[in-house]
């Protein structure tokens, strides 16, 4: 099947599929977001525990494949009575992964801010939490802004985990197996998703530019 014939066939697919990948992808980036400065502030607190928690979060989820992530959640823990559904599994997978880069995102950001900052805050009498509030975490986030822009093409492609799971609606990855067992797809059915993927990333790119362009602190 040619292009024009898949697109009038399964044009209604495909379109789903964008749409379920854009809604993981937005959910998965935020709560891996949220997870990553919980985290960050973990690895930096006075409380030597709590910076090893973070450390060791971190280099779990920052080296186990998604794939085996996925089947862990998926296939072992209803074995201790945890069952979720496909949804909420592929939603953990993908978010758990990219928040650890996200923690090492931000504390690459927070090496750029001058020690004379930390020393001033410090002798102004704030508290550890209200310094990383208001000097340390807004100046990390401007300066993370284009590897965040990266990540979140990253969490973008880490939702073809769906495609691992009977989910349904399926992601732009899943698609391309439905349709293949259906019609004659081939590669045209690969290169519909890719270029999807590749829009979708396209865009997320240009708006981390002139997001990055107008917060970026000069130095």
């Amino acid at each position: 099947m040619n292009v024009y014939e898949l697109l009038t066939q399964y044009g209604d697919k495909y379109i789903l599929a964008l749409l379920t990948t854009w809604k993981l992808t937005a959910l998965a980036f935020a709560f891996a977001f949220v997870i990553g400065i919980a985290v960050t502030i973990m690895r930096i607190c006075p409380v030597k525990p709590l910076r090893f928690a973070g450390d060791f979060y971190v280099q779990i989820f920052r080296n186990i494949p998604g794939a085996a992530l996925l089947i862990v959640l998926v296939y072992a823990l209803p074995y201790l009575n945890l069952v979720w559904s496909y949804y909420v599994c592929v939603l953990i997978a993908t978010s758990l992964l990219p928040s650890a880069f996200c923690s090492e995102y931000l504390m690459a950001g927070m090496n750029t801010i001058d020690v004379g900052q930390i020393e001033a805050a410090r002798s102004l009498g704030m508290t550890f939490f209200k310094m990383i509030k208001n000097v340390v975490l807004p100046q990390a986030l401007r300066s993370s802004i284009l590897p965040m822009t990266n990540l979140l093409v990253a969490t973008m492609l880490t939702t073809a985990l769906a495609s691992q799971v009977p989910m349904n609606p399926t992601d732009l990855t899943g698609i391309v197996s439905y349709v293949n067992t259906r019609a004659v797809g081939g590669v045209t059915a690969f290169l519909i998703s890719a270029l999807l993927y590749c829009g979708t990333a396209v865009v997320i790119g240009q708006l981390g530019n002139l997001i990055d362009r107008k917060v970026r602190i000069l130095r």
